[in-house]
C-alpha cells in the first residue's frame, strides 16, 4: 500500500468518525459509498469495512459520552433487546418478504423522519422537554439528566411513549436483519422524535447501541474473509481519532445545527432505499 493511499484511508476514517459520533449513525453511511464508488471495492468488502467503522465510532465516542453523562445506558440496554429480537427474526425471514416493498416502506419512513425533524427544527417548542413521567419509563427507571455544556446547566428529561419507541426499535432491527441496512437513523428517530429524549443524549445513546449490534455482525464478516486488514486498519485508526474529536465537539453544538446536519443525511438514506425498491442499484 502506498503512503498516499494510507493517508486517504485514514482521512476517510476521520471524516466518518466525526460525523458518526456527532449524529449517532456509526459512520458506515460514509464509508460504504466512498469505498464502492471511489475505490471500486466490491460491496461485501465495503460493508465489512463499514461494520468495523461502526464499532470504531462507538468505541471512540461512547467513552467520552459516558464521562459527560450524555449516554443513557438503561435506555440503550432496554431498546437493544427489541433491536436484537427484530434483527434475528429479520435474518430468519430473509427471502419470505419482498425486499422491494420493505425498502420502499422503510425509505418513506426515513423521509417522514426527515420531515418531522425539519418541522421540529423550525418549531419554537423544538427542544421543550416532557414535564410528566411516563408510567413505563418510571417503572424501568429510564429517566435521566445530563449537563448541557452549551447552556451551562443540568438538563433533566423524562422518557415518553416507551412501548411505541420499543416497537420502532424492533422494526429497525428487523430491517437491519432482513435488508442488511444500518439502523442508526431509526434509533435516533425512536429516541428523539418518539420518546422525546433530547437530541444529544439520543445521538450518544445511538452510538453506543450501534457498537453493540455491529460487534456481533463483525464476527460473521471476520470468519467469511471479507474483512480486509489493509483497508480496515487505517480506516479504523482514523475513525478512533475522528470519533473522539466528534464526541468532544458535539456537546457544544446547538440542537438546531445538529438537526440541520442530520436531516439531509436521513433524507439521503430514505431516497437510497426508495430508489433501491425501484430496482436501481446505486453501488
Amino acid at each position: 500500500m502506498s503512503f498516499t493511499l494510507l493517508v486517504v484511508y485514514i482521512s476517510i476514517g476521520i471524516l466518518a468518525g466525526v460525523f458518526g459520533a456527532v449524529l449517532g449513525l456509526g459512520g458506515g453511511m460514509i464509508v460504504t459509498p466512498i469505498l464502492v464508488l471511489g475505490f471500486n471495492l466490491p460491496i461485501h468488502y465495503a460493508i465489512a469495512a463499514s461494520i468495523i467503522a461502526v464499532i470504531g465510532t462507538s468505541s471512540g465516542a461512547s467513552v467520552a459520552y459516558l464521562k459527560d453523562d450524555l449516554l443513557n445506558i438503561r435506555v440503550a440496554m432496554f431498546l437493544e433487546i427489541f433491536t436484537t429480537i427484530g434483527a434475528l427474526i429479520g435474518a430468519v425471514l430473509v427471502g419470505i418478504f419482498k425486499a422491494s416493498w420493505l425498502n420502499a416502506f422503510f425509505g418513506f419512513l426515513l423521509l417522514y423522519q426527515g420531515f418531522a425533524m425539519w418541522q421540529k427544527m423550525h418549531s419554537k417548542k423544538a427542544d421543550t422537554l416532557a414535564l410528566k413521567d411516563d408510567t413505563a419509563a418510571r417503572k424501568l427507571n429510564l429517566d435521566s439528566s445530563y449537563y448541557d455544556k452549551l447552556q451551562g446547566k443540568e438538563v433533566t428529561y423524562h422518557i415518553q411513549k416507551v412501548p411505541f419507541g420499543a416497537l420502532i426499535m424492533f422494526g429497525a432491527g428487523f430491517a437491519s436483519g432482513l435488508l442488511g441496512i444500518g439502523s442508526g437513523t431509526f434509533k435516533v428517530f425512536a429516541m428523539d422524535t418518539v420518546m422525546q429524549m433530547p437530541l444529544k443524549p439520543s445521538s450518544a445513546t445511538s452510538n453506543f447501541m450501534m457498537g453493540v449490534t455491529a460487534a456481533a455482525s463483525a464476527l460473521i464478516y471476520f470468519f467469511n474473509g471479507t474483512i480486509q486488514p489493509l483497508i480496515v486498519a487505517p480506516i479504523a485508526i482514523g475513525i478512533i481519532f475522528g470519533s473522539t474529536l466528534g464526541s468532544k465537539v458535539m456537546p457544544y453544538l446547538p440542537n438546531k445545527l445538529l438537526r440541520g446536519i442530520f436531516i439531509p443525511v436521513v433524507v439521503l438514506a430514505g431516497v437510497q432505499l426508495v430508489i433501491k425498491a425501484l430496482g436501481i442499484n446505486l453501488y
